[in-house]
């Protein structure tokens, strides 16, 4: 679907269109309203186990789509997001611990808060949960019934009536009604009608309506919270790829019912499944298969898992395992090591051959474009990504060309728009490439800094004392480099135990840098 913007124009997969990119344009927007999907409160957490990564995958990708429309195309996002929290899983859970529903809901939805934090997603613009629109959704149903969509029982529910929609109901997947005829034990009038409002149980949480004691239905509660901050139209609503059928569906036939609309929702994106790797299965609580974001998090930092999200479409299924998480956080050290790189070879610290400047502008130009199309094109990070590592290579394939001779020409210039624009790329999607010098203005952090600067500094006096030879023989000369093996060898360990500590040195011709890794793999950056 073609999103018509200040820079190339922005496609994004339609369901409703069943994934024909159609033209639509937004050179009038200034702002895009955006719901997002959360997972019930009941599945935050289940019988003692957090929030699964399957989950956090898909809200990492919403993230960095919200970025990118705000970020790179300046769009002013409004995303709400509606939190269930009264369900029959709430229900029976708070039953079995003895609790209230409401508390344990509470419970529930501050762990997610948490987990999305430690993940870095950005908190939505409004909360809107389900218990505190009861009226707004009575008010909802009592619309889709006057409008003739829907329909009471004599038992106190109300469904609604996919009959009345004739072809309408399917336009997202293309799924049509289920045969017709008065199912058995039940008072549905057709068996593919699904409840907008649920006659309580005995013993069970309920609200007075005009149809007597009851709950809402799991659909009608997105449709009332968009409706309820949107008003008729929506521009954006995402979700996992389980949602379009029939969640996404059903919310489309009942705002469509109630507003009397043609088209509700605009743009429907849903994101594919983390699967793990070499099996069909989805990573899910059901299967046992999965781990939380609390457990990745002690292994992996967010940002590896970000550019791990990132390497696919948001679209696709995403395979998880080690080995991908490895690869992720490989190439987020290869960015971190050319930053270094650059930046010491900006302060005179890396001797480099002549610089092809004219090759790396034209490169830089060459992928800033690149990355705004790909980015344009139904949010295509991977190819972003590739853009990106491309200049990275070219980067490094000139700062390779070393000399030992100081003095000849240099071009920084170049090197720091390079760094610059890479920082800003990774910044917009929410990524943080690791620099020594963001420490925390924390006084104990900066006491660290201070002494591992001086500590450094005296390993390179040291080092440089064990390479020089002032013999006036050859042999008088290789006599002292042996004498002096011991420190060398000392200088090395104590860079291999500094490492062990999450402090990575690296020698140079002339000096030595050191930064601060990952403090849950203290992995060596490439070239270290």
């Amino acid at each position: 679907m073609t999103v018509v913007t200040t820079a190339p124009a922005s496609r994004m997969s339609c369901c409703v269109s069943a994934r024909i990119m159609v033209s639509d344009p937004m050179a009038s927007w200034d702002s895009a309203q955006f719901i997002n999907k959360p997972p019930e409160a009941s599945m935050i957490k289940y019988l003692g186990k957090e929030f699964p990564s399957n989950l956090a995958c898909s809200y990492v990708r919403f993230d960095i789509i919200r970025r990118i429309l705000t970020r790179v195309f300046g769009y002013n996002v409004i995303m709400v997001m509606g939190i269930t929290d009264v369900d029959d899983k709430i229900i029976h859970r708070a039953s079995e611990m003895n609790m209230s529903p409401a508390s344990l809901a509470n419970l529930y939805e501050e762990e997610f808060k948490q987990d999305m934090a430690a993940l870095k997603v950005l908190p939505p613009t409004v909360y809107v949960r389900v218990t505190e629109t009861i009226p707004q959704i009575i008010s909802f149903i009592e619309g889709i019934i006057a409008n003739g969509h829907a329909y009471s029982t004599a038992q106190g529910n109300v469904y609604f009536d996919l009959q009345s929609r004739g072809d309408k109901y399917g336009k997202l997947v293309g799924v049509v009604p289920g045969p017709l005829g008065e199912p058995v034990d039940s008072d549905k009038r057709h068996a593919s009608d699904f409840a907008l409002w649920k006659a309580a149980k005995p013993q069970e949480v309920f609200w007075a309506s005009p149809w007597g004691k009851g709950r809402p239905g799991w659909h009608i509660e997105c449709s009332t919270i968009s409706s309820l901050v949107f008003g008729s139209q929506l521009d954006i609503h995402s979700g996992g790829v389980d949602l379009a059928f029939p969640h996404h569906e059903n919310e489309i036939a009942q705002c469509e019912a109630f507003h009397q609309c043609k088209q509700w929702g605009n743009y429907f994106l849903h994101s594919g499944h983390l699967h793990v790797k070499g099996k069909e299965e989805k990573m899910s609580k059901s299967l046992k298969n999965y781990i939380t974001i609390k457990d990745f998090l002690k292994t992996f930092s967010p940002d590896v898992f970000r550019l791990f999200c990132m390497r696919s479409s948001y679209r696709a299924a995403i395979d998880y395992s080690d080995g991908t998480m490895l690869e992720a956080k490989h190439l987020l050290l290869v960015v971190a090591a050319f930053v270094e790189d650059a930046r010491a070879y900006m302060k005179g610290q890396l001797v480099c051959g002549p610089i092809r400047d004219d090759v790396l502008w034209e490169r830089l130009c060459h992928t800033q474009e690149a990355v705004k199309a790909a980015l344009a094109d139904d949010f295509n990070t991977p190819a972003a990504v590739d853009a990106i590592m491309d200049l990275i290579h070219h980067g490094n394939r000139q700062l390779k060309a070393r000399t030992k001779e100081p003095g000849g020409p240099r071009s920084p210039a170049v090197f720091g728009s390079i760094v610059s624009y890479i920082k800003q790329f990774f910044e917009t999607v929410g990524i943080s490439l690791a620099d020594r010098q963001l420490v925390s203005e924390d006084s104990s952090r900066a006491t660290l800094h201070s002494v591992v600067e001086e500590l450094v500094r005296f390993r390179l006096k040291v080092r440089q004392f064990a390479l020089a030879t002032e013999a006036a023989t050859r042999e008088a000369g290789r006599q002292q480099l042996l004498d002096r093996r011991p420190l060398l060898e000392a200088c090395d360990t104590l860079r291999q135990d500094l490492a062990a500590h999450g402090i990575s040195i690296k020698d140079r011709s002339s000096t030595s840098t050191w930064e601060l890794l990952d403090h849950r793999t203290q992995d060596h950056k490439p070239g270290s």
